[in-house]
């Protein structure tokens, strides 16, 4: 590992970095998008517990249960959207090697 870093001078290295941030950044954003749609794509706030509600089969009251169940919402969305921002955005410090 150290050798293969020794081999790569400074502007490959800031081109790398670079990239990895950008990428890191736009897998960020897929994850969250499939993580809202896989959690029930919810446009409220993000829950952690549901309320359902059952029918008892002896006195046929109603009666609701909490379960823990997590479902992303927009707010979840956000973060990740911004937290993905400042990943490309610190990308743009690092500039592409110039060619000789």
């Amino acid at each position: 590992m150290a050798a293969l870093l020794r081999e790569i001078d400074s502007s490959q290295l800031k081109f790398t970095v670079k990239k990895i941030l950008q990428i890191l950044a736009l897998l960020i954003v897929l994850g969250a998008i499939g993580t809202w749609l896989a959690t029930g794509a919810s446009r409220g706030w993000t829950k952690t517990e549901v309320q359902t509600e059952s029918i008892e089969p002896v006195t046929e009251m109603r009666v609701l249960h909490t379960e823990k169940k997590f479902i992303a919402g927009v707010d979840f969305l956000g973060a990740a959207f911004g937290g993905a921002a400042l990943l490309a955005g610190a990308s743009l410090f690092f500039r592409k090697p110039k060619a000789n």
